[in-house]
């Protein structure tokens, strides 16, 4: 089994994590922005410290960060920041399931800005995963009320949803693009030093936009700080695993083996929560799993 698989399927899990915290943080402390900030204030300074310690442990040069690096970081990160805004946002209307089924097209977005930024597309057999993948999560996403309405399909939480799986598609392939300008052949060392240069960048970013629009958030989010702190970690952990991921395979597919998070979270729904799964989910399930792996075979 390539090493891309297991990385991004434990990027899957963290997310999973990350995101039950800042459903949490939103609905009980925080706002949008405060519940994202949140990810990357107390995860930037774990980064830097778990590169340093790379670098001391396997007594290794910091390798050359060129100019080419920065605007897909750049990209990457701003994309980043708006994806998880949309998405918290999303915990916070009624139509959530709705939101969450436009969010993961951005598998489907991943390819198409694949190509434009990167040139890269992906196999006829891939592309089949992927659409298989997306009919699954459709499936696994669907409400009654919703599924098969247009109305239904058509509101606040259907554009967060959309814009969010954008967004995401944008910071994926833009991370691929700047891991790779990073002068190292060591795959764990260029994805560590890119998460640490993007995170520390994103925290500046979001410092200045909730000092100008949202005074007294900064504060919130430091007052929180044990559920706040949790996100952190498991920002760390699942950012780590994407950028690794990122590093060693095309986003698409990355994308695409990282809708296990599905499977997740309906896991979580059977195993913590006891509640029962229908057969509406347990097809959508079904269908996911032929896809990942499909995907898994032939990427």
């Amino acid at each position: 089994m390539e090493f891309w698989i297991p990385v991004t399927l434990a990027a899957a899990f963290f997310q999973t994590l990350r995101f039950m915290l800042q459903k949490h943080l939103a609905t009980a402390a925080l706002s949008a922005s405060g519940a994202t900030f949140a990810r990357f204030v107390y995860s930037a300074p774990l980064v830097a410290l778990g590169v340093g310690l790379y670098l001391g442990l396997t007594d290794t040069a910091l390798p050359p960060v060129p100019g080419r690096f920065w605007p897909y970081a750049v990209a990457g990160g701003l994309s980043q920041i708006l994806a998880t805004v949309c998405v918290v946002a999303l915990f916070q209307s009624r139509n959530f399931a709705v939101g969450i089924t436009f969010k993961k097209t951005e598998v489907i977005q991943t390819v198409l800005v694949g190509m434009v930024i990167l040139g890269e597309g992906v196999s006829a057999a891939g592309l089949g995963a992927i659409l298989l993948g997306l009919v699954g999560v459709l499936v696994l996403s669907g409400t009654p009320e919703a599924a098969f309405s247009l109305r239904g399909l058509w509101n606040r939480a259907a554009g967060l949803g959309l814009t969010s799986g954008l967004f995401f598609a944008i910071s994926a392939v833009s991370y691929r693009g700047a891991t790779l300008a990073i002068g190292s052949d060591d795959a764990l060392l260029r994805a560590g030093l890119g998460l640490a240069l993007v995170t520390a960048m994103q925290t500046l970013i979001m410092v200045a936009w909730l000092l100008w629009r949202e005074p007294g958030e900064i504060g919130r989010v430091l007052a929180a700080w044990r559920v706040a702190a949790l996100v952190g970690v498991t920002s760390m952990l699942g950012s780590f695993c994407w950028f690794t991921a990122f590093t060693l395979q095309n986003a698409a597919y990355v994308n695409a083996l990282g809708q296990a998070e599905l499977v997740f979270s309906i896991l979580a729904t059977v195993f913590v929560f006891r509640e029962r799964v229908s057969r509406r989910e347990g097809m959508g399930m079904g269908l996911l799993a032929a896809s990942i792996l499909l995907l898994i075979l032939v990427a």
